[in-house]
């Protein structure tokens, strides 16, 4: 290894975050692209799917703030992948599943065993990457996200075909989670100290970006007379509750149309379950393209000299507003391929401001902290997660409609949108020193 060049090993950590990632989003893609299967077979009214597509949030929600604190004290590489050990076998068993209270019971035990995936891939970012890198790295964390949705709609598609329904589907994707849990294991389990493939230029530069970014930050706590940053700070600061309720309200939107999207397609426009996952290849494909997007411009952005506070405003805000009104355009299309188009272009609008998000926890926390305020930002997410299929369930059963679904959506997408307009990312909690100014930009 030539160590007067940098490596780049933290990217290969990175791609091993997005192919989890991207098994993590396939594993729960699996039961809302085969549930037209599982209603008919079940006898599952709107109500019942609605609630059993909720569980598997239940499970999720509940843990995140706890799996944040643990990734804070245990490196998040090893929690991510012995997680994944135990979400393959949840899957595996949900294959074998005939009673209703039984699919909730797994269904919020998968729920629990994902629930690492966001908080230890955002503390990832604050041990191997510079604030620079780290719109890159979000995108990287979070367009597993659409890849996994994007293969997951073809691949389950063909195992239905196989396998010959839904339970050989549901088998197969367990154990093909497993497979690649075990490939990723070891690139996951490694950090920049002790990893035989970082070379002492890479090693150097990591550590070097990150003591300027968080030492500058303790010195203005010794100068403001501050030795700690309690956690009643962040229940105080603004910036936390303008992520928090934001992020609430941007992951109703993701977590309704993952839940309900092949359904909904299904049910008013005919769609067959193979069209059903080419469609849903489609839809993420271009999410994905919008994640990638978003991360690359956003840190070019930012590294020809403008303000994150600009950055983060001006792409929420306009691409919440093009969102909602590709969903109220969505309201009254009448064929499928009109209704694929706006709902790919809402979701390349969405993806392309994740990346916005999911730098927030590392931009206002102190380092020992980011996994836990990831947590709870997660947690408001996922609250959204919870509600939402319920909420649509309700609404669909009631009406035979989703006109009101999709106003729903249009508002969620507005709000979305202006919260980052109540965001200031300037400063740490706890601090009164920019997160930014004191990063030097160091090219490897």
């Amino acid at each position: 290894m030539d160590s007067s060049k940098p490596t780049h090993f933290r990217w290969y950590v990175f791609a091993a975050v997005l192919v989890l990632c991207a098994i993590n989003y396939f594993d729960r893609a699996v039961l809302s692209i085969c549930m037209p299967l599982i209603q008919k077979d079940l006898h599952f009214s709107a109500q019942v799917v609605g609630i059993i597509l909720s569980s598997f949030f239940w499970g999720y929600t509940l843990m995140q703030v706890p799996i944040g604190w643990i990734c804070d004290r245990i490196a998040p590489g090893k929690v991510i992948t012995l997680s994944g050990i135990l979400w393959a076998i949840c899957q595996i068993c949900t294959g074998l599943v005939s009673r209703t209270a039984t699919l909730l019971c797994i269904r919020t035990l998968l729920g629990i065993a994902e629930s690492p995936m966001y908080p230890g891939g955002t503390k990832l970012q604050s041990v191997w990457l510079p604030s620079t890198e780290r719109g890159r790295g979000a995108a990287m964390l979070d367009s597993g996200s659409a890849l996994g949705i994007a293969l997951g709609g073809p691949i389950i598609a063909l195992f239905l075909a196989w396998l010959h329904g839904w339970r050989g589907a549901l088998i197969a994707a367990g154990v093909l989670t497993l497979v690649v849990v075990l490939l990723c294991y070891r690139v996951m389990t490694s950090d920049p100290d002790t990893s035989p493939h970082v070379n002492q230029a890479e090693r150097d530069y990591i550590k070097s970006a990150l003591t300027e970014e968080y030492e500058a930050s303790q010195k203005n706590r010794l100068a403001a007379g501050k030795l700690t940053v309690a956690s009643s700070e962040y229940v105080k600061s603004f910036n936390f509750w303008a992520m928090i309720l934001g992020f609430y309200c941007f992951d109703s939107f993701w977590f309704g149309f993952l839940t309900w999207g092949p359904l909904y397609l299904f049910q008013t426009q005919h769609l067959k379950i193979m069209s059903i996952g080419w469609a849903v290849f489609v839809i993420y494909c271009c999410a994905l393209i919008g994640e990638f997007s978003g991360g690359y411009i956003s840190d070019k952005w930012r590294l020809s000299g403008a303000n994150v506070n600009t950055v983060v405003r001006t792409t929420l805000g306009v691409l919440g507003l093009i969102q909602a009104i590709c969903m109220y355009l969505l309201s009254t299309a009448s064929t499928a391929y009109l209704a694929i188009l706006l709902i790919a272009i809402g979701m390349f609008c969405h993806k392309w401001a994740a990346p916005m998000y999911w730098i927030i926890p590392a931009a206002i926390s102190q380092r020992q902290h980011v996994g836990t305020v990831t947590g709870f930002m997660n947690l408001s997410g996922n609250l959204g997660g919870v509600l939402t299929p319920i909420c649509i369930g309700l609404v669909v059963g009631a009406t035979g409609s989703y006109f009101w679904v999709m106003m729903m959506f249009v508002a969620i997408s507005i709000i979305a949108g202006l919260f980052p307009l109540l965001l200031n990312l300037n400063k740490k909690i706890g601090s009164d020193a920019s997160p930014h100014s004191f990063v030097a930009v160091v090219k490897p």
